[in-house]
C-alpha cells in the first residue's frame, strides 16, 4: 500500500515511524506546510517527501498517488483536508478533532458522506488493553449494575502559549478523550452535562478564554453517573485513569506502576520510579494499534472502529460542557446541534 501523510509534527512524525515499519506500507509519502521539517521526516523514516497537492494527485516527487491517507496536520487544516480526501475518494484517518467547532465538523463530516469515503478518527484509547478490558467487564455483566464511573486525564506540564487559542480549549481539546472513551466503555449516551472550570494556574489561560482546570458531571441515559477531571497542571506526571463501580465489582484502568499516584497510607506505595511522561508514552501500543486498524479498514478486512459520527458524538458533549461552564447550568444533550 501507499500512503501519504499530511503534517511531520509530534504526531505526525510518530505515525510515520510507525507506518515506515508496517509490513503492509511499500511506500510513504510526507507533505508539511512546512518543506524542511516533511524532509526531515522522510529522512528519518525512509519515506519520499512532496508537496500537499503532489501527494494528492500523485504528481511532482509522488510515486503515483497514495491509497489512502493520513492527517496529522495543525487542526485548522482537518476539515478542509479530510473534504479534499473525500472528493478524491481517498480513505482518510484523521487525528482528532475533525474541527474545533460543529458547523466546521458537520459541514466536512457531509463531504464523506456526500462522497461515500471511508472516514477513522484517532481515539487511540479505543485501542488501549486496559479500556477495552473495562468495555468487556462492563458488556459481560462482571460489575453487575454500573452506577459510577470516574474519568482523569492530567498533564504534567502546560502547552506553549501560542498552541492554546488553536486548541478549541480544555474540554474540546483534552476531555473529548474521556467523553469518547465513557461512551465505548459503556455503551450508553449522556444525557446531561454539569460542568465548571478554573482558570487560576497560568496567566496566558486567562488571557486565551481557556481554563486550566476543569471537571464535568455527566448523566448517561440510564441513570449512571459519571465525572470527568482534566488538567493541565499536574506536575507528578502524566495521568489518564477510569474507574467503574457496579453493584457487584470495581475495576480500574490506567492503575499501574507508572501511575503518577502516592499513597498517604501508612505503608503504601510510593511514588513511581518512572511516572508516565507524557500521552506518546502512555498510550504508544494504542497509537500503533489504531493504524493498523486503519490499513485493515482500507482493505475491507475491517469495520470501521470510530468513523466520523462517532467522533461528533464526542465533540457535542465538550461543546456541551462549554455552554454549561459559560451559563452555569446543567444542559440536556438536546440543546446541541448534531445529534
Amino acid at each position: 500500500m501507499r500512503i501519504g501523510l499530511i503534517g511531520t509534527g509530534r504526531i505526525g512524525t510518530f505515525h510515520a515511524e510507525v507506518l515506515s515499519r508496517h509490513p503492509a506500507v511499500d511506500a510513504l509519502l510526507l507533505a508539511d506546510a512546512d518543506p524542511e521539517r516533511a524532509a526531515a521526516s522522510a529522512l528519518r523514516t525512509g519515506g519520499t517527501a512532496v508537496a500537499v497537492d503532489d501527494l494528492f494527485t500523485g504528481a511532482g516527487e509522488a510515486p503515483g498517488p497514495p491509497d489512502a491517507v493520513v492527517i496529522c496536520s495543525a487542526t485548522a487544516a482537518h476539515a478542509g483536508l479530510i473534504a479534499r480526501a473525500a472528493r478524491a475518494g481517498l480513505p482518510a484517518f484523521c487525528e482528532k478533532p475533525i474541527a474545533l467547532d460543529l458547523p466546521g465538523t458537520l459541514a466536512a463530516l457531509a463531504e464523506v458522506e456526500a462522497a461515500g469515503s471511508l472516514l477513522q478518527l484517532g481515539f487511540m484509547r479505543r485501542f488501549d488493553a486496559g479500556y477495552g478490558e473495562a468495555r468487556a467487564a462492563v458488556r459481560d455483566g462482571r460489575l453487575g449494575r454500573l452506577h459510577t464511573v470516574r474519568a482523569v486525564t492530567s498533564d504534567p506540564a502546560p502547552p506553549p502559549a501560542a498552541y492554546l487559542p488553536l486548541s478549541g480549549g480544555l474540554y474540546r481539546d483534552c476531555l473529548v478523550h474521556d467523553f469518547d472513551i465513557l461512551r465505548w466503555v459503556t455503551g450508553r449516551e449522556v444525557s446531561e452535562v454539569y460542568a465548571t472550570g478554573s482558570d487560576t494556574g497560568p496567566a496566558m489561560f486567562r488571557e486565551t478564554g481557556d481554563v486550566d482546570t476543569a471537571a464535568a458531571l455527566l448523566t448517561l441515559d440510564d441513570g449512571t453517573l459519571a465525572t470527568a477531571t482534566a488538567t493541565r497542571c499536574n506536575g507528578a506526571g502524566y495521568d489518564v485513569r477510569m474507574e467503574l463501580a457496579g453493584e457487584l465489582d470495581q475495576i480500574a484502568v490506567g492503575l499501574d506502576d507508572r501511575a503518577p499516584l502516592t499513597s498517604a497510607e501508612p505503608g503504601g506505595p510510593g511514588a513511581p520510579a518512572k511516572p508516565w511522561p507524557g500521552f506518546l508514552e502512555r498510550f504508544a501500543p494504542a497509537y500503533e494499534a489504531e493504524l493498523d486498524a486503519f490499513l485493515h479498514v482500507v482493505r475491507g478486512e475491517l469495520a470501521n472502529p470510530c468513523d466520523g459520527r462517532e467522533a461528533l458524538q464526542a465533540l457535542r458533549i465538550a461543546e456541551a460542557c462549554e455552554v454549561s461552564r459559560r451559563e452555569r447550568r446543567p444542559v440536556a444533550m438536546g440543546e446541541i446541534p448534531g445529534g
